[in-house]
């Protein structure tokens, strides 16, 4: 257990990694704000016992009000921000619309830049802080018919990275963790989004995702060595706690194989790679 209990805003906390990791750090003695979009889901972790918020990523005064009613439960005091809330939008590049791609980056980019904007005063003042970023193993390298998404997590990747530059001698440290497969509703809330935006009867990738609807709405895991949000949970623990926190976490054996290959690979041997393993889109 951790000597000095931290506070934490964690977003993304109905399910998967967020739930498991604010569990995960209120159980080791962690002070926990807990948010989520949906009301029902924030009266969820209310009857868990967690301090929680309603939070909606694409809406600048939700993330005002969320801020202000931690600084007002704290102090004005905050140690640490888990950015998490996102969801992926699949489809191939040329399919989506100028609106389904600003709706991906309101959620999973610009909603956490907002947000880690609003919190960096206070971490100043109080001369530490740890912010950490659940991005992705498609930070680095992209799979095809996942083109949103890739874009939305290269992009954090870079601004997370400059903000890191731009905090040093700060003693606010800015981590990536960057799971592959993890268990949890990414699929399922991937496949809604995929029904709301792409029409699959106008695209000459129909075969592709006729595929790709059959993997989206299988139960259970589909792609090898997926790994319990656990997984997530170990790595925060380490970037939340830990004196020397890394710049970057690996998690699951696809994350450090892609590491591997992009430092060996040229990138058209690196393409071949990331079409067979996503079967050319297919999975």
């Amino acid at each position: 257990m951790p000597e000095t209990p931290r506070t934490i805003l964690i977003t993304g906390c109905s399910s998967g990694i967020g739930l498991c990791v604010a569990q995960g750090l209120k159980a080791r003695g962690h002070r926990v704000f807990a948010t989520a979009r949906r009301p029902e889901d924030v009266g969820m972790l209310e009857k868990e016992g967690f301090e929680a918020f309603p939070l909606d990523l694409t809406c600048s005064t939700s993330i005002q009000q969320t801020v202000e009613q931690v600084m007002s439960a704290t102090e004005g005091r905050l140690y640490a921000l888990f950015n998490n809330g996102a969801y992926g939008q699949v489809g191939a590049v040329e399919d989506l619309s100028r609106d389904a791609l600003r709706a991906q980056f309101e959620t999973n980019l610009f909603g956490w830049h907002e947000l880690t904007c609003a919190v960096l005063p206070a971490m100043r003042r109080q001369g530490e802080g740890r912010i950490i970023q659940n991005s992705s193993v498609l930070g680095f390298v992209a799979m095809a018919y996942r083109g949103a998404y890739n874009a939305s997590k290269f992009a954090l990747e870079g601004l997370t990275d400059t903000l890191r530059l731009e905090l040093r001698g700060t003693h606010i440290h800015v981590s990536l963790i960057e799971p592959g497969p993890i268990e949890s509703r990414f699929r399922a809330n991937a496949y809604l989004m995929f029904k709301k935006h792409i029409d699959p009867s106008a695209s000459p990738h129909r075969a592709q995702y006729k595929a790709m609807e059959a993997r989206l709405t299988k139960k259970g895991p589909v792609v090898p060595f997926t790994l319990p949000p656990e997984a997530v949970l170990k790595r925060v623990i380490h970037a939340l706690e830990s004196p020397r926190p890394k710049a970057r976490y690996y998690v699951t054996f696809p994350t450090y194989l892609f590491g591997t290959l992009k430092r060996l690979l040229s990138t058209r041997m690196l393409d071949r790679v990331l079409l067979k393993t996503s079967g050319g889109g297919s999975r």
